[in-house]
């Protein structure tokens, strides 16, 4: 049934709104809460700066790197930014990073905690948060905030238009519940519970990226970019490539280290499927849709949308399935690899991705490869168009892959299965710490 309600002209000057979905939408939290500005102990916003792929300057972190509930290595930095602007950005722990703007609105107001003292700043499209202890942990902040009911004051407050926004402006006005001290070191407990079974987790991806790149780049070589180099036209005419990107140096020397795998080596097309297969949804029935921003750096998949056929995007066309691997083809986002594991089983995914399998390598390992700093190099060496660029699938199947032994394979497939195990642990911590929120607000 739809929802009216007479609202007065005053009443939407006063609050600055126009929008219906503001007046409309009711709060569950009827009783003891504080608005947002009662809690803030310092807000700031983070760095506008240009940003790099080449390690140039200080690390700086961006919603990308937002992982579950906590935070990752910035896979960008800015030489934009002195080092006392930085010292003033670094995030220290008890810093709950919040998004303040996105295309997609169900990320903004997305947010996350800094377990750490660490040594990078962030972008400006998040802003962070310093909560006052006596009222809120930073703990229990940042799970209300990710919670149902935290999602609803979040949404209630949104700017929505092409690029939806959440304001430090509007953190101020959403309601924080009053959470007992006692129940906020609970939740405290299991979110550094949760915390190290993440960490744990990481590790093990670690080592598991290890044992690969010890088997296939021994000699730990790293690609370089290069400012000026020759190249015959014969050659240009050839690959009817004629973007100096794809001649790179650094690409021939990566392609050379594969080739020379002492288990031998082939192309891509020879050993992995890719299915490619558009569906079309049908409109009344539920999908689970993964979207780039669901892809962890880890290579799982956190969180999905669920909608009917009919009102998923256009671009919500590949099924996958369980064991399956996705790699994004644009460039930007290349290192968004992740592996379909079983709750995900015949989800849909954006025709942005490649969807691949193979019966000679498992999917652990062909996670790891297409995530390591060589098989990055070779697919943006792939990329390739003017507004948006990517790589297409004649190009992805050009790659050369090494034959990685069975052994070592195993030994990854370990790391990685016992990498996720902990994860899913890591996850129920964090969904209990959610029930303890919402059973307090709502009680």
């Amino acid at each position: 049934m739809a929802k009216i309600k007479l609202i007065t002209l005053k009443e939407t000057i006063e609050k600055d709104r126009l929008e219906a979905e503001f007046f409309i939408s009711v709060s569950r939290m009827k009783s003891n809460f504080v608005i947002g500005e009662k809690i803030i102990e310092f807000v700031q916003y983070g760095t506008s700066e240009e940003l790099n792929e080449e390690k140039e300057g200080y690390p700086i972190l961006r919603l990308n790197e937002f992982d579950g509930d906590f935070i990752s290595e910035p896979v960008k930095f800015t030489k934009r930014i002195d080092k006392e602007k930085f010292e003033n950005l670094k995030l220290k722990a008890g810093d709950v990073l919040i998004c303040r703007t996105n295309g997609n609105p169900k990320l903004v107001g997305k947010s996350a905690i800094v377990m750490e003292d660490k040594d990078f700043a962030f972008a400006s499209y998040l802003f962070r948060i310093r909560p006052k202890k006596e009222i809120i942990n930073a703990e229990t902040l940042l799970v209300f905030l990710n919670s149902k009911i935290g999602r609803e004051e979040i949404e209630k407050h949104l700017m929505i238009s092409n690029q939806s926004n959440f304001s430090p402006a509007k953190f101020r006005e959403i309601k924080i519940p009053l959470i007992p001290q006692k129940n906020q070191w609970q939740i405290k407990e299991l979110i550094m519970k949760a915390y190290k079974l993440h960490e744990r987790s990481k590790k093990l991806y670690g080592e598991a990226n290890f044992i690969f790149s010890k088997e296939v780049n021994p000699t730990n070589y790293k690609s370089k970019r290069v400012l000026t180099f020759n190249n015959q036209y014969s050659k240009l005419s050839q690959s009817n490539r004629f973007d100096a990107e794809y001649y790179q140096p650094k690409y021939k020397k990566t392609e050379e280290l594969i080739e020379k795998y002492q288990e031998g080596s082939t192309l891509l097309s020879e050993v992995i499927i890719i299915r490619d297969d558009n569906i079309n949804p049908e409109k009344n029935e539920s999908y689970k849709y993964i979207e780039l921003a669901n892809v962890l750096e880890n290579g799982e998949i956190s969180g999905f949308i669920k909608e009917n056929g009919g009102k998923l995007p256009s671009r919500a066309r590949r099924q996958v399935f369980e064991g399956d691997i996705i790699i994004s083809t644009i460039e930007g986002s290349l290192s968004s690899c992740a592996l379909i594991t079983k709750e995900y089983d015949k989800a849909l995914c954006s025709t942005g991705f490649f969807v691949i399998n193979s019966n000679s390598i498992n999917s652990e390992t062909l996670l790891i490869m297409f995530k390591s700093g060589l098989f990055q190099d070779l697919l943006k060496k792939g990329c390739s168009g003017t507004i948006l660029t990517a790589i297409n699938k004649d190009e992805f199947n050009k790659i050369r892959i090494p034959l990685v032994k069975r052994e070592i394979q195993k030994k990854i497939a370990e790391k990685i299965k016992e990498a996720f195990r902990l994860r899913k642990e890591a996850k129920a911590l964090l969904e209990e710490a959610k029930e303890k929120v919402e059973e307090v607000i709502l009680n």
